[in-house]
């Protein structure tokens, strides 16, 4: 038994050491790709140059880096995969024990001179050295790139807007001829892997990314070119919060406005506070929105409108501010008129009492010298008839006085309403049918506005 066990131990050390070992360089060696052989990059790597190289592209959205208006710039970073046929190589994988796919740095051969079109800055990311090829001739390249494209926006509905930019990949200097473009994947299969590898999208939500292929007619030749196409909608909390918020609540604050009263002067300048107010905020709006658009973005309409009401309101305030006080003046000199009439009548009314006490006492010394019997004979009765007849004129006097303040109050009041009252009547009409049309306004274009940014 132990003789059966130490044969069997012989045999299998033999099998073992006879086993053949492969390695990668022994493929490499085989096709003698080497730094020093120019026959697998210098030209497209076909048998027969009417044959055609298709090349298999695939572009997954990875993030979002920037959408900038202003410059109209898209900035993704996307992760690429090219796959097309080298007809020179080839290897059979069972005399390399198996060995299907081996990886080979990207310099030893031809790639597919695939350019992007609305490129506006080289691609800084790092990049992979190397690229897979396998046994049958397939050579596959992935790479992670960042994008600086520039991109035709719409900005008609910002915040709420959805833009749609695009990336062509084409190739430089081979026409449809010589390199055919087809995608690797359909739109719906480019869409659901973009959303699983995505990675941050900013402001933005990525909705959507649709494959189209078509062609390039220039001079004689025609190149094919494969069109990605990101589709995004802003996410508008911020700017929501930010400034439209903003900007309709100083419109409610001049709205409120029209509680304070017009005959003073905070009403004039806490409107003028309002109006430099949204000033601001426009001169915020042009950092942001394009200077060259096709249409007026809503948000500027919206904007200028509620600059333009306001300064409606401004002005419907200077000019009942201004009846107010044209009223006021008319009043105080009506009032100055009337106390100068009331002066004269206090002279007049002295001047007849003075008068009358002349007279009275003229009348009395003759009447003392025509009958100076009788006033010795009743000294004590006319004392008293004199001094009841005084007290009496007083009260006269003084119930006249009186009347005369009534009247005067009277006639100031009615002067105030059909004389003097006039300007404080019509700038009351104004200020009420502004209100009205103020608030009507508003409302209809608040309306217009939000259905026209739903739309």
């Amino acid at each position: 038994m132990m003789h059966i066990a130490f044969l069997l131990l012989i045999i299998f050390a033999d099998g073992s050491s006879s086993k053949k070992v492969c390695s990668y360089q022994d493929v490499v060696d085989y096709l003698n790709l080497t730094t020093d052989n120019s026959v697998f990059k210098t030209t497209r790597p076909v048998l027969d140059h009417e044959h055609p190289t298709v090349v298999h592209l695939d572009i997954i959205l990875y993030a979002i880096l920037a959408v900038i208006e202003k410059t109209q710039t898209f900035i993704p970073v996307v992760w690429a995969l090219m796959e097309w046929n080298n007809e020179r190589i080839s290897w059979n994988p069972d005399q390399f024990c198996g060995i299907t796919q081996i990886s080979v740095p990207k310099e030893l051969l031809w790639k597919p001179d695939l350019i992007i079109y609305e490129m506006t800055e080289k691609d800084d990311s790092p990049k992979s050295p190397y690229m897979y090829m396998s046994y049958d001739g397939k050579v596959t390249a992935e790479a992670e790139m960042k994008v600086v494209s520039t991109c035709k926006m719409d900005v008609h509905k910002f915040p709420f807007d959805t833009q749609r930019c695009s990336i062509t990949v084409a190739s430089a200097i081979h026409c449809v001829q010589q390199i055919r473009l087809h995608p690797y994947s359909n739109s719906s299969r480019a869409t659901q892997y973009s959303r699983e590898v995505m990675k941050t999208q900013g402001e933005w939500d990525f909705l959507q990314l649709s494959v189209t292929s078509g062609n390039i007619t220039f001079g004689d030749g025609m190149w094919e070119h494969l069109i990605y196409t990101f589709t995004m909608k802003r996410r508008p909390l911020l700017h929501v919060t930010n400034f439209l918020l903003p900007v309709l609540f100083f419109l409610i604050l001049d709205l409120a406005s029209f509680l304070i009263a017009d005959h003073r002067g905070e009403k004039l300048g806490f409107k003028v506070t309002v109006l430099l107010a949204i000033s601001v905020l426009l001169l915020i709006l042009n950092d942001i929105l394009p200077s060259m658009s096709n249409r007026t973005p809503l948000i500027a309409t919206y904007c200028i409108v509620i600059f333009a009401l306001m300064l409606l309101s401004l002005l419907e305030t200077i000019l009942v501010t201004y009846l107010m006080e044209k009223d006021s003046v008319s009043q105080e000199k009506l009032r100055l008129r009337d106390d100068r009439e009331d002066k004269q009548e206090t002279v007049k009314h002295q001047n007849c009492n003075t008068e009358e006490k002349r007279q009275t006492c003229c009348s009395c010394i003759c009447k003392a010298s025509d009958g100076e019997k009788q006033h010795e004979m009743l000294p004590v009765a006319q004392e008293v008839y004199n001094s009841i007849q005084s007290l009496e004129s007083k009260a006269l006097l003084l119930i006249l006085e009186e009347l005369k303040e009534l009247q005067k109050t009277l006639n100031l009041h009615l002067s105030c309403r059909h004389e003097g009252g006039k300007f404080g009547h019509w700038a009351t009409r104004i200020n009420r049918a502004f209100f009205i049309f103020y608030v009507t306004t508003v409302s209809l274009f608040l309306s217009l506005i939000f259905v026209a940014w739903n739309t």
